[in-house]
């Protein structure tokens, strides 16, 4: 599916003149609260993963304040429990949060946080593929690159085995939703079907992360395509740029200079509950129900990026939208993962 020609873009005004941090760009509970969705999915049941910092943890403090029962995916226990201890005291929701441990870039521990899950509850109507790491040059234990390895394939089987869930707890007044967080990184690499896991070529940390990133709109574009007319729906997003998480939080100069340097990201760079922002409303926005495979910023539907548009902007690249491509990732993940296609 193609993006729409003229953008749904509701929040469009408080992202014209951006200031900054803490500006007038709205956080993930305002959202909510513009929705009027406080206290009003009580019986849906949602999942975001990679919860222990930044986005995760924002991202959950949203959902949570819509009384969804929420799980939250963490590598570390401890740190998890006191990611819900403060949810608990800070959100005005009613729901239940519960932990599920899982390292993506296991795949024998993706595996066993669904079962985890499938035993625990009897309904999915949104999972939000949050977790992810950023600049990297290692492998999995499964022998993936590291970025590719963990934002994409341990996304794509986590999915796969919750699917039927997702499929069966679809409703005509809510249909089920996969949200995967994305970045405007993508724009720095297309899939790298000749050498994904850069074995003959020099690797490129940045090359990594934006091919993940890619990878991470293709699988929502092929969910909308192959399960859409049965009430599943896919979404990929910007967060937008957040120094302090995701693939930025490491940066050094240089690789701010290869985003087209620091001090042109200044203005662009929002609060981590303001990047949850747009993951929230991916994930509940009535606007959206029965919608998808769009590529989202800014609390709303991206368009192409301009024409000298730093990386870290809204826009999408010309890549974002290739069925070939999204198709041949799709058939060539399930053999990643060991699943039968």
């Amino acid at each position: 599916m193609e993006a729409h020609a003229t953008p749904y873009q509701p929040y469009a005004k408080q992202h014209e003149q951006p200031q900054g941090p803490g500006d007038a760009r709205p956080t993930a509970l305002q959202i909510i609260e513009d929705d009027g969705l406080v206290g009003k999915l009580s019986d849906k049941v949602m999942i975001v993963t990679g919860c222990t910092s930044g986005l995760g943890i924002e991202t959950a403090r949203g959902l949570h304040a819509t009384g969804a029962k929420l799980f939250i995916t963490v590598r570390n226990q401890e740190k998890g429990e006191a990611v819900i201890q403060d949810i608990l005291q800070t959100s005005p929701g009613k729901g239940s949060l519960e932990l599920l441990l899982m390292d993506l870039s296991n795949l024998a521990s993706v595996r066993s946080a669904a079962t985890d899950f499938l035993s625990r509850s009897d309904k999915l109507n949104v999972l939000v593929n949050n977790a992810g790491v950023g600049l990297t040059d290692t492998m999995t234990a499964d022998g993936f690159e590291m970025a590719m390895g963990t934002n994409h394939f341990g996304h794509f089987l986590f999915f796969q085995l919750l699917k039927p869930m997702l499929l069966q707890s679809s409703t005509p007044a809510f249909q089920s939703r996969v949200v995967n967080v994305s970045s405007s990184g993508h724009r720095l690499s297309p899939i790298r079907f000749h050498d994904m896991d850069f074995t003959k070529e020099g690797h490129s940390k940045w090359a990594a992360y934006g091919q993940s990133k890619t990878a991470n709109i293709y699988m929502a574009n092929s969910i909308e395509r192959h399960y859409a007319a049965q009430g599943l729906h896919g979404f990929s997003l910007h967060p937008g740029t957040i120094f302090e998480t995701g693939g930025l939080r490491h940066a050094t100069e240089e690789d701010y200079a290869a985003l087209g340097g620091a001090e042109a990201l200044q203005n662009v760079e929002k609060s981590v509950a303001q990047g949850a922002a747009t993951s929230v409303w991916a994930a509940v926005a009535t606007q959206l129900e029965g919608r998808g495979g769009v590529y989202l910023s800014d609390v709303g539907e991206a368009r192409p990026a301009a024409e000298g548009e730093v990386v870290g902007g809204p826009g999408y690249g010309p890549h974002a939208y290739d069925e070939e491509a999204e198709e041949k990732l799709w058939a060539l993940s399930y053999t990643a993962v060991g699943l039968p296609a």
